[in-house]
């Protein structure tokens, strides 16, 4: 399976989680390492751009492909177990509890979530600690311009 990361040149082109913990995000707390993408490119931007004015775009993005073999383990997050509220911004505490315990349990090395940016759109979060994810490999790196015209 193919998915996709908006980086910064700026900062080494790695797949490490630590970007994530720094601050925390909507599937993780503060401190969890976790590596977020996307299932295309479109949403890859979209999570991006949410977070992003004109006036702070950086030019220095790339869109980096990554490829997860078949066999790395996926759990996909049930739906059931989040509150209705769970895509409001800020987020609130349960979702990056819900990350958390992924990467606590390290039962798998991907956890399928929906986008709170894209309904029907999903992301991906890698752990960095399972025993599979040296097999996960960033396979491509291309400059990424955005489109100014995406904020007249």
């Amino acid at each position: 399976m193919k998915v996709f990361r908006l980086a910064r040149k700026k900062y080494p082109i790695e797949l490490s989680g630590k970007g994530a913990s720094i601050s925390g995000a909507r599937w993780n707390s503060k401190g969890t390492e976790v590596i977020y993408c996307a299932q295309n490119r479109a949403l890859a931007m979209a999570e991006v751009l949410v977070h992003l004015s004109l006036a702070t775009l950086p030019s220095d993005f790339v869109m980096l492909t990554i490829e997860i073999p078949v066999e790395v383990s996926l759990e996909v997050l049930d739906p059931k177990i989040v509150n209705i509220d769970w895509n409001v911004f800020p987020s609130t505490f349960e979702t990056p509890l819900l990350g958390d315990d992924f990467i606590k349990r390290n039962e798998a090395c991907v956890l399928k979530v929906p986008s709170a940016v894209v309904k029907g759109d999903f992301n991906y979060l890698i752990n960095p600690y399972h025993v599979d994810f040296y097999k996960i490999k960033i396979t491509e790196q291309n400059d990424f311009p955005f489109d100014k015209r995406i904020f007249k």
